[in-house]
């Protein structure tokens, strides 16, 4: 089998996959808070759809992780692709009814097509030897840039089209987004062959180290690795911080009188930061190695949280709000790579559906604290509890890249 040929397609499959399914998820994010506003009456709903998406991902990340051990990567990312065809076009259809309960199951669904989604870049690495697999995980994160771009440009035009069809304005995203979750199922049966699960484990034969050899250990075993500890908290706490500064900033300069172009310049400046340099972080991580690149990435979420707060301008905020942005990225990134580092094959799918299990509900928490915190003490203090917790995981590398300098290059792990 050519290894590395069958490897650049399935990053090239999985990157399409991800820019459809992300432009479909920010296309109806953008317009959820106001369906979820005007089907209740009340504005204090605008915030239950994005928790109700979150709450998909949540459940869904664990049972797709255990479908992609069973059936397979292109099963289970197909399956979790038609769920969210499913939940958007039962959305669509509540919002033309005018129906609540039907709106918020359909995107239980829709989260349920992210969970498999954010799944997919573990799939990407597992087709790669080690030297290479955080290139590979930032190459499909890169995705979400395209969604990032064309997800909220679909929102007009579509909602337009809907009108001149006859029926509701915000159906349009939603029936943008059931085309964009057909063309990604579309693509990922077609073309992600082989199945990644198979050709991750001859990757795996070729490239042995002690951390993929021997039978599959359960959850406490692998979690009481320190670097698959180090690779969680990255990617948990990373992720909380990220959220809980991100989702309260517009909120922040609604306060200080800001309009919507200049949360919205803001917000791109977050978002930059988020996507736009995962091919640089991939190559750093694959460089540097995992410790040092999530050592740089908590280290710009403390600076984010510390000066995120000195200035409601736009500018300095857009600056901090990048920073935000970079540092989640190298974590994630970084994380991603040392955690897909100490799992052997059979381990993959279940462990790693779990770490995006508790990365959902660091969103949750992130995203339902920051409303408090922020009415019980303001945006000052809510900058300094984000970079205290973006400390723990900076002393989790910097003791785990410590004790592995520590260590003779022999029995080092991988």
């Amino acid at each position: 089998m050519d290894t590395e040929r069958h490897a650049r397609r399935i990053v090239i499959v999985l990157f399409g996959a991800m820019s459809l399914g992300s432009a479909a998820s920010i296309a109806t994010a953008t317009v959820s808070p106001i369906a979820g506003t005007e089907l209740s009456g009340h504005a204090s709903w605008a915030g239950v759809p994005s928790a109700v998406v979150l709450l998909g991902t949540a459940v869904c990340s664990p049972i797709w992780g255990a479908v992609m051990d069973r059936w397979g990567r292109r099963g289970a990312l197909a399956m979790g692709l038609l769920a969210g065809l499913i939940g958007t076009g039962l959305s669509a259809a509540a919002l033309a009814a005018h129906s609540l309960v039907g709106f918020l199951v359909g995107l239980t669904l829709t989260g349920g097509a992210s969970a498999a989604l954010q799944l997919s870049r573990f799939a990407a690495a597992e087709v790669h030897p080690p030297t290479a697999r955080a290139r590979a995980i930032a190459n499909v994160v890169l995705g979400g840039t395209v969604g990032a771009i064309f997800g909220p440009a679909l929102v007009a035009p579509a909602g337009a089209a809907a009108l001149r069809l006859g029926t509701e304005e915000l159906v349009g995203p939603f029936a943008a987004g059931i085309l964009l979750y057909l063309l990604a199922g579309t693509v990922t049966v077609l073309w992600l062959r082989p199945d990644p699960r198979e050709l991750g484990r001859e990757v795996a034969a070729r490239f042995p180290s002690s951390a993929v050899q021997g039978e599959p250990r359960s959850f406490g075993q692998v979690f009481r690795l320190p670097g698959a500890q180090v690779a969680v908290g990255a990617m948990v706490i990373g992720q909380m911080v990220m959220v809980m500064l991100m989702v309260i900033t517009s909120l922040h300069m609604r306060e200080h009188d800001h309009g919507l172009a200049s949360i919205s310049a803001v917000i791109s400046a977050h978002t930059l930061g988020m996507f736009a340099f995962s091919v640089v972080s991939g190559r750093l991580a694959d460089r540097w190695g995992r410790g040092p690149v999530i050592l740089l990435g908590a280290s710009l979420l403390v600076l984010a949280g510390l000066t995120a707060p000195l200035s409601p301008d736009v500018l300095p905020l857009a600056v901090s709000l990048f920073l935000l942005g970079l540092g989640w990225n190298l974590c994630f990134v970084g994380g991603s790579s040392l955690l897909a580092d100490q799992l052997r094959p059979e381990e993959r799918g279940r462990t790693q559906g779990f770490n995006d299990l508790l990365i959902a509900l660091g969103s949750a928490v992130g995203s339902l604290g920051s409303g408090v915190v922020f009415v019980s003490v303001g945006y000052g203090v809510m900058g300094a509890i984000g970079a205290a917790l973006a400390l723990v995981p900076l002393t989790m590398a910097a003791v785990w890249v410590r004790s592995l300098s520590s260590q003779p290059a022999a029995i080092r792990p991988s």
